[in-house]
C-alpha cells in the first residue's frame, strides 16, 4: 500500500480555497457559472450509475474543478460482509473520475443485510479498532490508494467504551495506514453532548493524520430542559465552530477544507459566499460574528 500522500497521477491536488459539497440541483449553475470555489466534493453513490445525467455533469465539472468523492452507504463499522456490488461500482468511478481524495465514514449503517440510511455510532472498544483496521485495509487494497476516514456525531455512549474517541481514530488511521477527514462540527457537538473539551481533540490527533477538514451546520434539539446538538448540516457553521476551526488550521496546515449544506439547500451564490467566508476565517484565525 503507498503511503498517505500519495495520489493517482492524473488526479488534481486540492486547493486551500473551500470546496463545496457536490448536489444535484447545482449542477446546471455550476457548469454554467464556474464559481470561484476551490474543489467539488460528490457524494459516491451518487454517481455510481453507468450512465445518464448525473455522471455526465460530474464528467463535465471535473473539468473546471478537482474531484472528491465522499462515501455515506459502504458501512465500514458493520459485522456484514462489504458490499461486493457497492465496492465493484466505487472501484470504477474511482478508476473513471480520478479523485484527489476517496473518504468514507467511521461508522455503520447496515446490519443483517438491513440498511438504515444513516450513519449509526460505534463503540469505542479494541475490538472496534480491530474489524476496522482490517475491513479499511480491505478498501484500500480494492482501490489500490489510501482513503480517508471521517469521525461521525454521536448522541449516546456505549457501556462497552474502554478508550476516548480520539483514541478510537487515531489508532485506527494508524494502523490502517489511511488518513483522518476531520469534521469540526462533529468534534464541536460530540464535545458539547458529552462534556468534553474539543481542544483536547485536535491536540491528541497527530499532525500527519489529518487530510481533510469538514465544516456544516448543526440545529439544537431541546430534551427534558437540556440542549442536544444535532448533525443535521443545514446552515452555515456557527461561530464556535469557525473558531474551533481557526484552530484547527493552525495545527493542520495546507489541509483542504470542505464546507457542507446538504438539507433545505440554499441557491448556489449563498453557498459560495460561505465557503469563501471559511476562507477568510484560515487566513486570518478571526471569526466576524452574525
Amino acid at each position: 500500500m503507498r503511503g498517505l500522500s500519495a495520489q493517482p497521477s492524473a488526479a488534481q491536488a486540492l486547493p486551500l480555497t473551500t470546496g463545496i459539497g457536490l448536489r444535484a440541483i447545482h449542477h446546471d449553475d455550476l457548469i454554467d457559472s464556474r464559481p470561484p470555489v476551490g474543489w467539488l466534493e460528490a457524494h459516491s453513490e451518487n454517481y455510481f450509475a453507468d450512465g445518464g445525467p448525473q455522471p455526465a455533469a460530474l464528467e463535465r465539472l471535473r473539468a473546471d474543478y478537482p474531484i472528491a468523492f465522499h462515501g455515506v452507504g459502504l458501512s465500514l463499522g458493520s459485522t456484514d460482509p462489504l458490499n461486493e456490488i457497492h465496492l465493484r461500482h466505487l472501484e470504477r468511478i474511482v478508476r473513471r473520475f480520478e479523485p484527489s481524495i476517496v473518504s468514507e465514514h467511521l461508522s455503520f449503517g447496515a446490519f443483517a443485510g438491513v440498511h438504515y440510511h444513516d450513519l449509526l455510532p460505534l463503540p469505542y472498544t479494541r475490538e472496534c479498532v480491530d474489524h476496522l483496521v482490517a475491513r479499511i485495509g480491505a478498501v484500500q487494497d480494492r482501490l489500490r490508494r489510501p482513503i480517508l476516514v471521517e469521525n461521525t456525531s454521536c448522541y449516546l455512549r456505549y457501556r462497552a467504551d474502554d478508550m476516548s474517541e480520539v483514541e478510537f481514530v487515531r489508532e485506527i488511521a494508524q494502523r490502517a495506514g489511511c488518513g483522518v477527514l476531520l469534521d469540526i462540527n462533529n468534534i464541536y457537538v460530540n464535545a458539547r453532548n458529552h462534556g468534553l473539551d474539543p481542544d483536547d481533540y485536535l491536540n491528541a490527533l497527530p499532525v500527519e493524520l489529518v487530510g481533510e477538514f469538514h465544516l456544516a451546520g448543526h440545529s439544537i434539539n431541546v430534551h427534558d430542559g437540556q440542549d442536544i446538538l444535532i448533525d443535521t448540516h443545514i446552515g452555515p457553521p456557527c461561530d464556535a465552530v469557525l473558531a474551533l476551526y481557526a484552530k484547527a488550521a493552525r495545527r493542520f496546515v495546507n489541509v483542504p477544507t470542505l464546507f457542507e449544506w446538504d438539507a433545505d439547500l440554499p441557491s448556489l451564490p449563498i453557498l459560495v459566499a460561505e465557503a469563501q467566508r471559511i476562507d477568510a476565517v484560515r487566513e486570518t484565525g478571526h471569526v466576524d460574528a452574525r
